[in-house]
């Protein structure tokens, strides 16, 4: 049966691929955690005698999620596809905005009426760019303050990326800031509307393992890769647990500077680079409620306040509450590096921190109306589209013969990293390496 492919990574970048190759290939995923789907992981809950799934951290589709959706239908999904309203707003000072409708923006007081027109010029400039690579050298920040003027950067955009990338955030390339507005235009008169799957993205990712170990793959769970063992410029297979794994091709989903470490160094010129890849983490508190907590039907709430959070999402003020019998809200933060309290204070200690910054953002909420509450942090959530980025993009091919790559690190996943990125990244590295296996076998025949 084909070629023995070990996969480092059960996300979706990784299942995606395994799914594509695992018809006529041998497909083997390793995966560190106990639970597969990476970034996409869900966590199982039960309220009321009810048990669903629900993502550890938020996720919807955008209508441009071309390759997603083709995914999606290809699976038999199609039916659990709900395309709904998100209402967002901005909380500032106390008061929170609606951010839906031309109306509703040009009522948003922390900004002039001039401002607020140079906001709609500088939406609208972004709209027309096709080619984001000559921003990719410009700073976000310098480029909102050239194009519309400090107090739209100070008043609007500032704590948006501030709560993005924390201390990170004045060294976000522009390329990063065109392609987030592109992703999140499609508005009509009512506002945004954005996709879910019914039953949770756990249909995607258990509907995907299926597929994989229908075809004789195997899905190793708690099971970390130690090594990449390449041996002259050739992979050669994966040690595990100290055991060696012969194989034909390996597909590395992993972190650059975990990749790094797997490769020994071997990867020649992308040395440097993979090292020079800052990722940045995520602190994501997911809270079952007894009530809702706001009251005015907000999806998605950005906030401009001294609390240790940058969004509250809503889920059920998105999706359908009878789903789950209880409201579902997440509070989230990113974190830079490893020192950061995020990651290095107790869950309960980081819980608590949150449920404080509640509080004082909403008068009514009290800790009683929780039913539960977990937190989910990962030190690996997704790269920092800094200044010059696009230098450092891996390709799906780096070199070593049998080695692929693909990931929130490739090509499809610039200028914006999105689930959609992630599938092309799994779909162009089985590609690559359908091709060169395609290549070898003409020359076999020869």
């Amino acid at each position: 049966m084909g070629m023995k492919i070990i996969i480092i990574g059960s996300g979706v970048a990784g299942l995606t691929a395994g799914y594509r190759l695992c018809k006529s290939n041998e497909i083997i995923i390793f995966e560190k955690d106990a639970e597969i789907g990476g970034m996409a992981a869900s966590y199982c809950q039960e309220c009321a005698g009810k048990r669903y799934f629900i993502e550890k951290y938020y996720h919807h589709i955008f209508r441009s999620d071309s390759e997603l959706l083709d995914l999606i239908r290809e699976l038999g999904l199609e039916d659990q596809m709900l395309w709904l309203k998100g209402k967002n707003a901005y909380f500032v000072e106390g008061k929170s905005y609606p951010m839906n409708t031309p109306i509703e923006i040009l009522r948003f007081d922390p900004l002039s009426f001039t401002d607020l027109v140079k906001l709609g010029m500088l939406v609208l400039r972004i709209k027309l760019i096709r080619d984001t690579t000559s921003y990719d050298n410009i700073k976000a920040k310098d480029w909102i303050l050239e194009t519309a003027g400090k107090s739209v950067y100070e008043n609007f955009f500032a704590p948006l990326l501030k709560s993005k990338f924390g201390d990170n955030a004045e060294n976000v390339s522009a390329a990063w800031l065109i392609g987030r507005v592109k992703i999140r235009s499609d508005r009509g008169k009512d506002g945004e509307k954005l996709g879910y799957l019914r039953g949770g993205f756990n249909s995607l990712i258990e509907a995907l393992a299926r597929e994989i170990t229908a075809q004789g793959g195997k899905i190793l769970q708690n099971k970390a890769v130690e090594e990449i063992v390449i041996k002259d410029n050739a992979v050669q297979g994966v040690v595990s647990d100290g055991e060696f794994i012969p194989c034909d091709a390996v597909i590395s989903t992993v972190e650059p500077r975990v990749l790094d470490i797997l490769t020994k160094g071997k990867l020649g010129a992308l040395h440097e680079t993979l090292r020079s890849i800052h990722y940045q983490g995520t602190a994501c508190a997911l809270i079952g409620l007894k009530k809702r907590l706001m009251e005015d039907g907000n999806y998605w709430l950005n906030i401009k306040a001294d609390v240790p959070f940058g969004a509250v999402i809503e889920h059920t003020n998105f999706m359908p509450f009878e789903d789950y019998g209880e409201h579902l809200l997440y509070v989230t933060s990113y974190f830079q590096n490893e020192n950061d309290t995020l990651w290095v204070k107790k869950e309960e200690e980081v819980l608590d921190t949150y449920l404080k910054g509640l509080e004082r953002m909403f008068p009514d909420f009290e800790r009683t109306d929780i039913n539960w509450a977990k937190i989910f942090r990962r030190m690996d959530t997704a790269p920092v589209y800094e200044q010059g980025y696009l230098q450092k993009v891996l390709p799906f091919a780096p070199g070593p013969s049998g080695l692929y790559l693909a990931g929130m690190f490739s090509s499809t996943n610039y200028p914006e990293r999105s689930m959609n990125g992630s599938v092309k990244a799994g779909l162009e590295a089985a590609n690559f390496f359908m091709k060169k296996d395609k290549k070898c076998e003409v020359c076999w025949l020869d």
